[in-house]
Order: structure tokens, then sequence, then C-alpha cells
């Protein structure tokens, strides 16, 4: 199925995608940008959700100690005071 085939139902009305670009570029420039925002959002919240899942399943590096990275942020902390 092509993005341009898929139907978006929305209560009782039935767009294409290609119908719902059309309606979109229609729409001011706010609206517009509210629209664009609304879509990165959704896109950052699933890459973050994939991102989780990914270091959730990542074995932790066991050649560096809580201490090191302590020591670490400390030592960063001091150059950027």
């Amino acid at each position: 199925m092509t993005l341009q085939s898929t139907v978006i139902t929305i209560p009782e009305v039935k767009l294409t995608v290609d119908q719902l670009l059309k309606v979109v570029r229609q729409l001011d420039n706010a609206s517009r940008i509210q629209i664009a925002q609304v879509l990165m959002e959704t896109e950052m919240d699933a890459n973050l959700a994939s991102l989780i899942e990914k270091l959730a399943k990542t074995t932790p590096a066991d050649d560096v100690s809580d201490e090191e990275i302590e020591a670490e942020i400390k030592a960063v902390r001091n150059l950027n005071a």
C-alpha cells in the first residue's frame, strides 16, 4: 500500500494522504507550524522510546567504575565553573 492510498479516518471523514497534504497546505502558517511541531514531537517520542529500549538491553560497561565516572563529572564541572 502506498502512502497516497492510505486512508485516515476522522470520525466520519475519510481522506487519502494526498488529500490531507492538500488540506495542510491550505492552512495558515501558524497552523502548519503547529502540525509540524506535533509531528516532530511524535517522532522524537518514538526515537526516545527506541533509544531507551536499546539502552536497557545494553550490557553495562565493566571497564569503568562508578567512582571513575563521578571523578570525571567533578573534573568537567570544575572546568566549567
